[in-house]
């Protein structure tokens, strides 16, 4: 019995050190939102030297076709032209629904406005349809033909991002058709596309 008070007196000095520590008890401290989780990414393709580039970008939504190719139409970032890129699209008469960002200046929060009137204006220029391996992309406001590189710009940018959207399931490649105002159409599939 001696011996469980021993121990017992040898517990009460180290339990009043913890204790005695000089820490305050605090409350719930509120330090900002929740955890986000992973913050999507997409990949456009402009035109550097005369070839294709993979550019990385954090779209404000989700990524999928649609979202990729209008990110594309918007042309590259002010950094992006510094870095002699460019694009062989001609630009939307409208502006679509946001200017795109480059990485280092995104908020995983930020929202574009929904219902402008320029996203009305870009939504009836352009549309895309994407399903499984396949993604149609109407071009309303483009009358003349498009060149070859323009094309593949359009062609990887959707392709990327519909494998991005099924979570890159199957290894098939993914067909994009591009339709302009006329009807005329250029269908490719990504297995061209750089990969960086």
């Amino acid at each position: 019995m001696r011996a469980v008070r021993r121990t017992a007196l040898l517990y009460v000095p180290a339990l009043w050190t913890l204790v005695s520590c000089g820490i305050p008890a605090t409350g719930v401290v509120e330090a900002g939102g929740p955890a986000q989780g992973l913050v999507p990414m997409l990949r456009v393709y402009l035109v550097e030297n005369g070839s294709l580039v993979a550019v990385p970008r954090r779209p404000a939504g989700v990524v999928d076709a649609e979202s990729a190719v209008m990110n594309l139409l918007e042309g590259p970032t002010d950094m992006e032209r510094v870095k002699r890129m460019t694009t062989l699209l001609p630009p939307l008469t409208a502006a679509p629904t946001s200017a795109p960002t480059p990485l280092a200046s995104v908020s995983p929060t930020a929202v574009p406005p929904h219902g402008s009137a320029a996203e009305a204006a870009a939504s009836a220029a352009v549309s895309v349809n994407a399903r499984s391996n396949v993604v149609s992309i109407h071009l309303r406001y483009v009358t003349e033909e498009l060149s070859d590189l323009a094309v593949a710009q359009l062609i990887c940018t959707a392709a990327e991002a519909q494998r991005t959207a099924d979570a890159g399931t199957g290894t098939e490649a993914v067909t994009v058709k591009v339709t302009n105002a006329r009807g005329r159409s250029v269908e490719g599939s990504d297995e061209r596309c750089p990969e960086d």
